[in-house]
């Protein structure tokens, strides 16, 4: 019987511990197969080479061979999630992708299409090596703090949710990375309802001012209570806004669903610093920084469109709240905003769903980086870990809020004195980190050149050659045209002529006179006598 993926990889009979398929060990000890293949090519028996091969397997992957090549499989696997869910270094897609209906960007850019890339890599998570999953760990830290600090300085309302959506993208496969795979996909979950939430009041205020542009925008909260307060409600989930167990009543704290899913994450990434201090201590300053950074960009965001006088006064004095068929919806998802990630015992809990999934088996540690060892997930459950991790995320949250409110809500800093101060760091998030200008040097450009040299060929070689072709072949059919003009149909038309003239000549033989065709038929037959008689003389 064919044995399936996750038993070739992870076997009961070894505890579920992660394998080298022996395919993959036969392919990497492919000299050491073919030698004891030609040492049995004159044994009798056919299967006496694959015995001994297989007998061999074991050693081989005791010595590591096909390691490599389950590490390629991994990264390659992972660099089909970084195109689906928008990583780097392909993140630059998604913000540009925006442009479509804000509905769509509720369904399919938030919690369906850009998030396949984060399910397949939760999917294939029992495959991965512990190298693999540090790619994906920095891979993931890269992204949310590269497309936190580009919304920063986005003024399209959408634009700066797009860019969030990539940072939240960016912090599920960080907590994949670092060995959170419960704490990844349940944010996966609690993002697709606030990021949702977010998208569809976004879309409301779009519709009430017409326009995109936040600096347009300002004092709508009076003018669209609906809109405004439940996209409140969606800006505390997505920063994890909530009360840390040393603060609240519940053993985990309490707060809504962002502040449990993005918890989580934050627990795990220091339960991995415990265990590995130079790439932990990175992963989780990069987790907390951004947790603060999504807090500021959301609230600037909140504050610049609802809060403060009417920037654009044609536009407020036109303003409305958005009929009921669209607030109605709103409330709905700011209520789930709010309770997905509650664990009401008995009754629901999505950690528990996810825990019933889990996969057997651990990660263990590195082969081509021997110190790297995962911790079980259920260690950042411990209370000195999510203690810390939830004071972490609680004040980084905090403080993002609070720097935003400075700027934005209370306006005791001017923004534009502190962009002025650091121009050259706002120029260049204004201008994403100049990703496209790079991608334009080195993809771009470079396929506009190639791109112009095979259309010159294709124009002045191949064309040139048909054309001169089709010259030579119409030159020829000139010539044969001459030829069939003058000489076949001429020869055709002169015999054609004499034909004629011939026809003509003898037509006056047929004069329709009956007896003059009996005075030939006598004349005929005497002449026909004669010859007769003649020849028979002779």
């Amino acid at each position: 019987m064919t044995r399936g993926i996750f038993s070739q990889v992870r076997d009961a009979d070894n505890n579920y511990e992660l394998t080298v398929p022996d395919g993959m060990v036969r392919a990497a000890a492919y000299e050491m197969v073919q030698e004891v293949a030609i040492d049995h090519r004159n044994n009798s028996d056919p299967l006496a080479a694959e015995s001994e091969i297989e007998s061999r397997v074991e050693a081989y992957r005791a010595e590591h061979y096909g390691y490599w090549l389950l590490v390629i499989a991994g990264v390659g696997i992972f660099c089909g999630c970084v195109g689906k869910s928008a990583q780097f270094p392909l993140h630059v897609w998604l913000p540009d992708a925006m442009e479509g209906p804000t509905p769509v960007s509720a369904l399919v850019h938030s919690a369906t299409m850009v998030a396949a890339g984060v399910y397949l890599a939760g999917r294939f998570y029992p495959f991965f090596t512990p190298e693999v999953r540090l790619v994906i760990a920095y891979t993931g830290a890269i992204t949310l703090f590269l497309a936190a600090t580009i919304a920063i300085t986005a003024t399209d309302i959408k634009r700066v949710l797009a860019y969030s959506t990539v940072s939240q993208l960016g912090y599920m496969m960080l907590s994949l990375g670092v060995g959170g795979w419960v704490a990844g996909l349940f944010h996966l979950i609690t993002h697709a309802f606030f990021k949702s939430l977010l998208f569809l009041c976004s879309g409301s205020v779009i519709h009430a001012c017409h326009t995109n542009e936040m600096p347009k925008m300002g004092g709508l909260l009076k003018k669209m209570p609906w809109t405004g307060w439940t996209m409140f409600v969606g800006c505390l989930a997505i920063i994890g806004a909530g009360l840390p167990p040393i603060f609240a009543f519940w053993p985990f704290g309490f707060g809504l669903s962002g502040f449990y899913s993005k918890d989580s994450i934050i627990a795990q990434a220091f339960s991995f610093w415990k265990q590995n201090p130079t790439h932990g201590m990175i992963l989780f300053f990069a987790a907390a920084g951004g947790a603060s950074i999504t807090a500021f960009y959301m609230f600037r965001l909140w504050f610049m469109t609802f809060v403060g006088p009417p920037r654009d006064h044609h536009i407020h004095e036109h303003a409305h709240e958005s009929p009921r068929i669209m607030y109605v919806p709103l409330t709905i998802l700011a209520f789930f905003a709010i309770v997905i990630g509650w664990t009401l015992t008995g009754v629901w809990s999505v950690t528990d769903l996810f825990e019933q999934a889990r996969w057997p088996g651990e990660a263990g540690a590195g082969v081509l980086l021997p110190t790297l060892v995962y911790p079980n997930e259920h260690a950042s459950h411990e209370s000195d870990v999510h203690l810390v991790a939830g004071l972490t995320a609680f004040s980084t949250a905090l403080g993002g809020f609070l720097l935003a409110t400075v700027f934005y809500g209370l306006r005791w800093l001017n923004p534009a004195e502190v962009r002025q101060q650091f121009a050259p760091v706002y120029t260049f998030l204004l201008n994403k980190w100049y990703f496209d200008e790079l991608y334009d040097f080195l993809f771009v450009r470079p396929l506009h050149f190639v791109s112009g040299i095979v259309a010159w060929f294709d124009k002045q070689m191949i064309d040139g050659l048909i054309h001169s072709l089709a010259r030579w072949t119409r030159g020829v059919a000139d010539i044969d045209d001459l030829i069939d003009r003058y000489f076949v149909d001429g020869f055709v038309n002169l015999f054609a002529a004499w034909t004629w003239s011939l026809g003509n000549s003898l037509r006056g033989l047929q004069t329709g006179k009956l007896r003059q065709y009996v005075m030939l038929i006598v004349i005929g037959t005497v002449a026909l006598t004669i010859i007769i008689n003649f020849a028979s003389a002779g």
